[in-house]
C-alpha cells in the first residue's frame, strides 16, 4: 500500500461534550482516509459507546494507551490544565494534532508545544474555527491586502451563552445531548484556568490576533464573578501590544436565549491609515481609509455562526501533505495563551503584568 493510499490512523484524547458534538463527527465524514484507533476518556460505560459508535480498536481511560496504539494524527479536547501533557506525548510520537482552546494555561508551556511541532515537522493546529469560515477569512485578507497601516488602537467585545454553565447551573446549547459537559472542567481553576477568559475570550482573541498579527506586551485586568460561580464571569482587559498599540478586551457571560443564542464578537481596529471592523453578530466587515477605499464584504445572515468544521479538517489534510491553510497555527494560540496569563496574573495582583518573555519557550518542565 502507497503512502497515498494509506490511512490516517487517528487517536482521540479527552472524548468529551465538544469532541462528541463537533470534533468526531467532522472526523467521521472522512472516514475514507482515516482509521479510528484510539480514545480515551473517564467513565467506561461512556467510553465503550464512543469506542463502539466510531469503530474505535483501543479504548481506555489511560490516554498512554492511546499513544502506544500508534497514531498518526491527534485530537486533543481533554481539560485544559492537561493539553501541554497529553499534545506533547502526541507530537512526542510523531503525530500531528488538533488542539482545543485554551492551548495551555501556562504560556511557557504553549511555546513548547510551538517548538516541538516545529522542530518535528509536525502540524499544530488549535480550535478556533471562526478563522476558517469564507466570511472571516475574506476579512483577513482584506485587512493584509487593503490595510489599515500600523494599527494604533485595537477593541474586542465578546459575549456567549455560558452564564449557567460557569456558575454550575447548567451547560451550554451547543453540548452533545447525550453527553453533558463535565461541570469541574470548566468551573475548577486547577483543570480550567479560569472562567470567561479562558472559555470564551481564548476564541476571540484567536480571530483577532489571527486577523491583526498582533502580539501582546503587557495586561491590566479586572474580573467579576456572579451567582456564587467559582470563576469568573465577567472580564475588562487593558491591553499593551508589542508594535506599541493599545486595547481593551470586554468579555461577558450572556443569558440563554439572547438573540437566540447567537455569539457576539466585535473588532475594531484604528490604523495610522485607516479603520476595520469585523462584526460577527451583525455580519459586518469594512474597511476605511481616507485615500478613496471604503469596503464593506457583501455578507448576509447566518455567514458567522460558529462551528468547528475548519481546524479537525485542516489537520487531515495538512497530515496528508495537501496545500492547505493552517489558519489556526500554533504560535497564535501561544500568542492567546500569554495574554491571557498576564491578565489573569493582572487581576490577582490588581496591577499591569508582562507578557512571559519569549526564551520561556525553551525553559525546562
Amino acid at each position: 500500500m502507497t503512502d497515498r493510499q494509506r490511512k490516517l490512523r487517528l487517536g482521540v484524547i479527552g472524548a468529551g461534550s465538544w469532541a462528541l458534538a463537533s470534533h468526531m463527527p467532522n472526523l467521521l465524514r472522512r472516514r475514507d482516509e482515516l482509521q479510528f484507533v484510539g480514545v480515551c476518556r473517564h467513565g467506561a460505560a461512556a467510553l465503550q459507546k464512543i469506542a463502539s459508535d466510531y469503530g474505535f480498536q483501543v479504548a481506555s481511560e489511560d490516554y498512554r494507551d492511546v499513544i502506544a496504539a500508534g497514531i498518526d494524527i491527534c485530537v486533543v479536547s481533554s481539560p485544559s490544565a492537561l493539553h501541554y501533557e497529553h499534545a506533547m506525548a502526541a507530537l512526542n510520537a510523531g503525530a500531528h494534532v488538533l488542539i482545543e482552546k485554551p492551548v495551555t494555561i501556562d504560556p511557557a508551556q504553549a511555546w513548547r508545544l510551538v517548538d516541538t511541532a516545529a522542530a518535528a515537522g509536525l502540524e499544530l493546529v488549535c480550535s478556533f474555527g471562526w478563522n476558517y469560515l469564507p466570511m472571516l477569512r475574506a476579512a483577513r485578507d482584506l485587512f493584509e491586502r487593503v490595510g489599515i497601516g500600523e494599527v494604533e488602537q485595537l477593541t474586542i467585545t465578546m459575549s456567549s451563552v455560558t452564564r449557567e454553565l460557569l456558575a454550575n447551573l447548567g451547560s451550554y446549547p451547543d453540548a452533545d445531548p447525550e453527553l453533558l459537559p463535565e461541570a469541574r472542567t470548566w468551573t475548577d481553576p486547577a483543570l480550567s484556568g479560569g472562567g470567561y477568559g479562558q472559555a470564551q475570550l481564548s476564541h476571540a482573541l484567536g480571530l483577532a490576533l489571527w486577523i491583526t498579527g498582533l502580539r501582546a506586551a503587557e495586561a491590566f485586568a479586572f474580573m467579576q464573578s456572579a451567582l456564587d460561580a467559582p470563576v469568573e464571569l465577567y472580564d475588562a482587559i487593558a491591553v499593551r501590544y508589542s508594535n506599541g498599540a493599545i486595547g481593551t478586551i470586554a468579555g461577558g457571560a450572556a443569558h440563554q436565549g439572547y438573540d437566540a443564542n447567537k455569539h457576539q464578537l466585535e473588532v475594531r481596529a484604528i490604523g495610522s491609515e485607516g479603520h476595520f471592523a469585523c462584526d460577527l453578530q451583525r455580519e459586518m466587515v469594512w474597511l476605511y481609509r481616507p485615500d478613496g477605499h471604503d469596503v464593506r464584504l457583501d455578507l448576509k445572515p447566518g455567514d458567522a455562526l460558529y462551528n468547528d468544521d475548519g481546524p479537525p479538517n485542516a489537520l487531515v489534510d495538512l497530515a496528508l501533505g495537501r496545500t492547505v491553510e493552517n489558519c489556526s497555527p500554533g504560535e497564535l494560540g501561544a500568542r492567546t495563551v500569554e495574554l491571557l496569563d498576564a491578565a489573569y496574573r493582572s487581576a490577582r495582583t490588581r496591577r499591569p503584568e508582562p507578557v512571559g518573555a519569549p526564551q520561556a519557550a525553551t525553559a525546562e518542565s
